[in-house]
């Protein structure tokens, strides 16, 4: 095994989740190589009938000479009895909270989990794990100190339970790397706070008020709110100017997420490249359920049709910054939501009504699922009570029944 061995080594798919390289010079070195491309040397060796591997550490920061080196003190030491092994697990059982995150988080969730996992997985422990049980020992960590942070987080309860997820998956990673004894997760038997799904639907008259504002917004500009009580507030312009015009893609990324059903990092994140305009659909590579098309109606093409394409940025919704989509909708749809009267409306809940007037319009809930990319037919069933057409015929064909059956009565004697 040489550097260019090792720099030639890759991942292909379909595979494990580590391939490997094994040394012809000495027996049980080693280098692996991740989906994500990070190489790692390791020795490996049998002992009392286990196969057991020690990492050496990462491709760059060794070389192969000095790998194969460390790798064969490691196997010598084996060959005398020695277990490095064992002497490795008591030294990270001796870890802190912290120092297994800083693993968990570069090894597993960075490289195994969808960016924006990874960073909400990130924030979650930088949040509220590091500053609750950072420096504990991994270890000693104890299920009335998880209780404890669940109780600190009750007003948010969804927070709450994502933290104790969390915490679960890693010290089900440090359990794989022998920092603790998966049995004792001190995660399980606490009891998760009940959540209530969010199923906010626009009405009719709000979609109006939603489009007004939209078209305002492109055209005169909505209105801001200056902070009278501000020093600065005096050099502000007279309140029946104060207006700021709304960006065309933040506005057509509103009226796509509306029209389409998609989520808003599938809006923001697609490209031109991935649009199919003759059969009315954007293929996504990925989503957070893999794979997935939208389907676009006439409107949601008239939308993409008036967007210009600015040269070196693939993005639909191109963003400020050179060759970047849009960051996030944040500024845009709250000054849209205020002039439109919208009060307490997400953007997610925009998903939420395309679904409903789907359902609405007894479309079935399969093709609705279809539509908004769910992977399981249990997460569309939360539309189903908004199906009402159909009770609404058998009830009125039941009440034209009995009405009828009554009025039939006037003439008997």
């Amino acid at each position: 095994m040489n550097k260019r061995a090792v720099d030639a080594l890759n991942w292909r798919p379909p595979g494990p989740p580590q391939q490997f390289l094994w040394d012809t010079a000495l027996r049980g070195f080693g280098v692996y190589v991740l989906a994500s491309g990070q190489k790692t040397y390791v020795a490996q060796f049998r002992r009392e009938g286990r196969s057991q591997r020690v990492k050496i550490g990462p491709h760059g920061a060794f070389t192969p000479d000095k790998a194969r080196a460390e790798a064969a003190r490691i196997l010598g030491r084996v060959a005398h009895g020695e277990d490095p092994a064992a002497e490795r697990r008591e030294r990270r059982a001796a870890r802190t909270v912290n120092a297994v995150a800083d693993e968990f988080l570069a090894d597993h969730v960075d490289e195994l989990r969808k960016p924006r996992t990874a960073i909400e997985y990130r924030r979650l422990i930088d949040l509220h794990i590091r500053s609750a049980l950072g420096r504990s020992l991994m270890r000693d960590v104890k299920r009335a100190e998880l209780a404890s942070l669940r109780a600190d987080l009750r007003e948010t309860p969804i927070m709450a339970n994502r933290v104790l997820a969390v915490f679960g998956s890693l010290w089900s990673y440090a359990a794989r790397v022998g920092d603790v004894e998966a049995d004792a997760n001190p995660v399980r038997g606490i009891e998760r706070y009940r959540e209530r799904g969010r199923e906010r639907f626009l009405t009719t008259a709000e979609l109006a008020r939603l489009g007004a504002a939209l078209e305002e917004g492109e055209t005169v500009g909505l209105p801001y709110v200056v902070d009278e009580t501000k020093p600065a507030a005096k050099h502000a312009p007279k309140s029946e100017n104060r207006r700021v015009k709304l960006d065309g893609y933040a506005a057509a990324a509103i009226r796509l997420l509306l029209l389409t059903g998609a989520r808003l990092r599938e809006i923001l994140g697609a490209k031109w490249e991935q649009c199919d305009f003759e059969r009315g659909i954007i293929f996504l590579a990925d989503s957070k359920t893999g794979r997935k098309p939208i389907y676009l109606s006439a409107a949601a093409l008239a939308v993409l049709a008036s967007l210009p394409r600015i040269e070196g940025n693939p993005h639909i919704i191109a963003g400020a910054k050179q060759g970047a989509p849009r960051a996030d909708l944040a500024k845009p749809w709250a000054a849209v939501k205020r002039a439109a009267r919208l009060e307490g409306v997400r953007l997610h809940d925009l998903r939420h009504s395309f679904a409903s007037f789907g359902a609405g319009a007894s479309l079935g809930l399969p093709i609705v699922g279809k539509l908004l990319g769910h992977s399981q037919a249990a997460t569309t069933q939360r539309y189903a009570h908004l199906d009402t057409d159909p009770l609404r015929r058998a009830v009125d064909t039941i009440g034209a029944t009995i009405t009828a059956a009554m009025d039939g009565s006037k003439g008997l004697p």
